[in-house]
């Protein structure tokens, strides 16, 4: 049955209704796993900080409804006078509507929701604080801003010089042995993977999931996995790369051995676009002053349009590398302020991990004939957000801006296509012929960036991901390097479009 959210309802009740002030008590600060005061503050903060974002005229008292989203069985109706929770036909909890802009009160109620949830759902009782926070949060955020979430960070541990490394999941293990996604940890590896909560993990690496399942995803090892899931769209394979989720912005290698066919060339290993990137390319260009760059943005990310145009003008100058549209449909042009330190040949070299302003910088470099573009189809995620800094330690994150190259043109969905497809070339032999073609002229592929009738699946399919991040490293570094080091090389292929 359908509960009809009505103001009716509350006369129907055979629950004794409490007030929000009598909801807790200091005598009991746990309850169903969670501190309720600790909770409710929380909650309470992110109504008041959602409250000042504009939000087209709507209302932040109506996200309350949306905490029904945790689970298909729950149903909330928020009416003029009462908040009522029901779980198939039977009502668990009802509680006055707090005042409006009472946000302590409307905290309060939260955490008073989420206790009676998790009495009822096992596998939301199992969740860590970080991922119950997650999953209620993003159900909060959604209701106003499709794409919103609640992000939540973690430290990076060392043992004997390692770096603690994962893909940034959390989740519980559900009755059939699958592991249930949920939780995502700000700057991770499933930040740009296109895995959803709720989405089951049913295999890691061929094999079945079992109890160790987190020490797959995380611990002292870099590496690459593939994640089969169970998602409502059907069955899908995802590689993720699993990386240190507490990084420098950007990390340089300066190759300096006599003999090392990258010698000269520098490498800028980019992981969040941002104003620290940007000063630590500076500094190593005023270092070491490199004849020729790869500009690796294969896990690059970033949401700061400002600082993206500042990055973008290290290598471009002042032209035009991204437009933003805000909800209220008015378009900004985000040029850079400075002239660019530097004209040397650059290979960009991106994946299905590279997402956001990083896709905005990697087609501004494809649009200015600025360098090579090398790898497989980035992630079709340029949007721009509004990030809202928690006192917990957490964050919001709404999507609430759409981000085009400085040409107009659309990639969110799409992605930016690389024009070296670095997975048809990974072998010695396929790297030989490949530049044989390039050499002679004969270098004719289709530029699907321009040609959008074929479809991005179509695309991807034919430039797949590559699934052993060994071989990729390897191959990046061949190819990048081959093509920096030949002069006819670079230039049949920046002009190649």
């Amino acid at each position: 049955m359908k509960f009809i959210k009505s103001s009716i309802v509350c006369y129907l009740l055979s629950i004794i209704c409490a007030f929000a002030a009598d909801l807790f008590f200091d005598a009991e600060p746990v309850q169903g796993g969670i501190n309720v005061f600790d909770a409710s503050d929380t909650f309470s903060e992110i109504y008041q900080k959602l409250d000042d974002v504009a939000w087209s005229g709507k209302n932040i008292s109506v996200a309350l409804e949306a905490i029904e989203n945790i689970n298909p069985r729950a149903q909330i109706a928020a009416t003029d006078e009462r908040v009522v929770l029901v779980w198939g036909d039977t009502i668990i909890a009802s509680y006055p509507r707090p005042l409006p802009r009472d946000w302590d009160a409307f905290g309060e109620i939260t955490t008073a929701l989420v206790i009676k949830l998790r009495e009822h759902d096992a596998a939301f009782a199992k969740l860590s604080q970080n991922a119950m926070y997650e999953a209620v949060v993003s159900a909060l955020v959604r209701g106003i801003n499709e794409g919103g979430r609640y992000i939540f960070g973690t430290d990076a541990g060392a043992d004997d010089g390692k770096i603690l490394t994962s893909v940034g999941i959390e989740g519980a293990l559900d009755a059939r042995g699958n592991f249930r996604v949920r939780g995502v940890y700000q700057g991770s590896p499933r930040d740009n993977s296109g895995i959803r909560d709720g989405d089951l993990i049913t295999t890691i690496n061929g094999a079945s999931v079992g109890d160790d399942v987190m020490d797959a995803l995380s611990g002292f090892n870099s590496g690459t996995l593939k994640l089969g899931l169970l998602t409502p769209a059907g069955d899908k394979n995802i590689v993720l790369r699993r990386a240190s989720v507490v990084l420098a912005d950007a990390d340089i290698v300066a190759r300096q051995e006599t003999g090392d066919k990258r010698q000269g060339i520098l490498e800028i290993i980019v992981h969040k676009i941002s104003d620290n990137a940007v000063a630590i390319v500076n500094e190593a260009w005023a270092k070491h002053n490199p004849q020729k760059i790869i500009l690796d943005m294969r896990a690059a990310r970033g949401d700061d349009e400002i600082a993206a145009a500042k990055f973008a003008g290290l290598f471009l100058g002042q032209v035009p590398v991204m437009r933003v549209e805000e909800r209220a449909l008015t378009e900004t042009e985000i040029v850079p302020g400075g002239n660019a330190i530097t004209n040397a040949p650059v290979v960009v070299l991106v994946s299905n991990t590279t997402r956001g302003t990083a896709e905005i910088i990697a087609a501004s470099f494809y649009e200015n004939n600025r360098g090579v573009i090398v790898g497989t189809p980035t992630a079709g995620n340029a949007r721009g957000a509004t990030i809202i800094e928690l006192s917990n330690g957490g964050a919001l994150e709404l999507m609430n801006k759409s981000l085009k190259t400085g040409r107009g043109n659309i990639i969110h969905g799409r992605g930016l296509f690389p024009i070296v497809c670095l997975s048809n070339i990974r072998s010695d032999s396929q790297q030989a012929a490949f530049f044989v073609n390039v050499i002679n002229g004969e270098f004719d592929a289709r530029d699907f960036n321009k040609d959008t009738e074929v479809s991005a699946y179509a695309v991807r399919r034919g430039c797949p991901v590559i699934t052993s991040g060994a071989d990729e490293d390897a191959s990046a570094a061949a190819v990048a390097a081959k093509i920096l080091t030949d002069d006819k090389v670079y230039k049949q292929l920046v002009y190649s479009h």
